[in-house]
């Protein structure tokens, strides 16, 4: 659980920035490297927002609640499973995001994929709490 709530830090983290360069109205940001990698062009198209909230906003709360699961509900005995399937929402999200990226925009964002990368860890890290708390009841 110490792992998964570091991993989530770290989410926090790299979504505060890219929601920091959300709504920067300088026009480069230290992830610019060229047509094809540009934080900017991903961070500020139509798909940067689900009902006019920020992605990284919801990056944001959805690495919280990792969090929370892993922290003030650890004892839970549904906990492992909870953070499982907030992990794979996540991820499931995540990899919309990056179709997007790849497909529509043409463009990636380098801390879009450090995102993707941490929630990518998150999953693992929760199938493991899921078949360890699993074990421990048999």
């Amino acid at each position: 659980m110490i792992a998964i709530v570091l991993v989530a830090g770290a989410g926090v983290a790299v979504s505060s920035v890219s929601l920091y360069e959300h709504f920067a109205t300088s026009t480069s940001s230290f992830c610019n490297f060229s047509d094809t990698f540009n934080c900017d062009l991903v961070n500020r198209s139509q798909y940067s927002t689900v009902l006019g909230v920020p992605v990284a906003l919801i990056g944001i709360v959805g690495y919280v609640l990792v969090a929370a699961l892993a922290t003030v509900y650890r004892n839970q005995a549904q906990a492992p499973v909870l953070l499982l399937i907030a992990s794979l929402g996540g991820l499931g999200f995540a990899l919309y995001l990056a179709y997007v990226e790849k497909f529509v925009l043409g463009a990636w964002c380098v801390l879009c994929l450090a995102s993707l990368g941490l929630i990518c860890i998150e999953v693992t890290l929760s199938v493991v709490a899921t078949i360890r708390a699993r074990q421990a009841r048999a």
